[in-house]
């Protein structure tokens, strides 16, 4: 199959055949129909996350099932399906208390000493990553990092609920619980901010100011649902949105992954407000709260992939789409083949784009 291959950080991606190998026990062969260019992949791309290589990145991505190893229950051949990074196990302390986003998903991939998934045609090892290796014509996974959707679906539209809108939407659901009439402001305007703005307003919330230093980004945020919108970049930025709330804002959730942004979420808290932290942050940096902000009962959290619980909130937010409810359309700026995957990713670095989607042939 043909994919989109990380040789070097740092380096342009390559395009190359790789293998993959046959469906084991409980896991699933996907043909790839679409997979979004997430910024988490820039970090691996770029060498700010470490990962082993050469490895093929990618992780927010749709397809049909092609084929099922022994045992595997949760989908059949056929299937239009939406991967997730968060494989869960489903018996651990984490999966059986709810919190499946946070399971370190062990028992979902090959033992060592089995064959791996993917190698090169000279045999030597492709390594995984995030557990998809979705930049790539097909995709073997686990059957826990999967889940089969409406088969009406777009899968060009499909692919960015896997991260980007699982993220965003999840972190006002699950990790928020933001309730009808409450104020939230989203800091940063790429795929993950534009779905948490979007959820934010299927949610009720009653003023959601968006911050981001790119106008073209500040009016698709007021096109999805923010009532206001403010220039991260700007002096007074937190100034401006304790003004616009009276006092601050119930949630501030940073969806971009850079230190001022996550200093920008708690200075726009409101006593008793919480901040939430969504984006990579360089590995050496911390996000804290001060003595005043303790004593006026701020909080601060993360929210891995939104605190999700993917086979029951992919679904979902399928459907919200159907209905009119998500704009994923608004979301996706550009649909483009594999080979200008490169293009793609210089294109987020200017931040040009909103979300491009790689669409392959079926």
């Amino acid at each position: 199959m043909k994919a989109a291959v990380l040789i070097e950080a740092g380096k342009p991606l390559q395009i190359e055949q790789v293998n993959i190998s046959s469906p084991g026990p409980h896991e699933v062969l996907i043909r790839t129909a679409a997979c979004g260019l997430c910024h988490s992949d820039l970090h691996f791309i770029e060498g700010t996350y470490p990962h082993p290589l050469p490895a093929i990145p990618g992780h927010e991505a749709a397809g049909i099932v092609e084929a099922v190893g022994s045992e595997v229950r949760t989908v059949k051949v056929g299937d239009a399906v939406v991967t997730c990074l968060s494989a869960f196990c489903g018996h651990c302390e984490y999966c059986v208390t709810g919190r499946m986003s946070l399971c370190l998903g062990g028992d979902t991939r090959r033992k060592a000493g089995d064959a791996p998934r993917l190698t090169r045609p000279d045999g030597s090892i492709m390594n995984q990553m995030l557990n998809l290796s979705a930049y790539a014509e097909m995709m073997l996974v686990h059957e826990h990092a999967c889940v089969a959707i409406n088969p009406e679906m777009p899968l060009d539209k499909a692919s960015v609920i896997g991260c980007a809108v699982t993220t965003g939407a999840g972190t006002i659901f699950n990790a928020c619980k933001v309730t009808p009439g409450e104020t939230v402001a989203v800091i940063g305007c790429g795929g993950v901010g534009l779905a948490t703005i979007n959820a934010a307003k299927i949610a009720g919330a009653g003023r959601i100011i968006a911050a981001d230093p790119i106008p073209e980004k500040r009016a698709l945020a007021l096109k999805l649902g923010a009532t206001d919108v403010v220039d991260a970049m700007a002096d007074n930025a937190a100034a401006q949105i304790q003004e616009l709330t009276k006092g601050g804002v119930d949630h501030a959730i940073e969806a971009v992954g850079r230190p001022a942004s996550g200093e920008l979420a708690v200075k726009s808290l409101k006593r008793g407000g919480t901040a939430t932290i969504l984006g990579m942050m360089p590995l050496s940096h911390h996000v804290g709260l001060s003595a005043m902000d303790l004593l006026s009962g701020k909080k601060l959290q993360g929210a891995i992939m939104g605190g999700n619980r993917f086979p029951v909130d992919i679904p979902r937010l399928v459907d919200f789409y159907m209905r009119g409810l998500l704009d994923l359309d608004s979301i996706v700026s550009e649909t483009i083949p594999l080979e200008r995957i490169n293009e793609g990713f210089d294109k987020m670095k200017r931040g040009d784009a909103a979300r491009s989607v790689i669409v392959f042939d079926q």
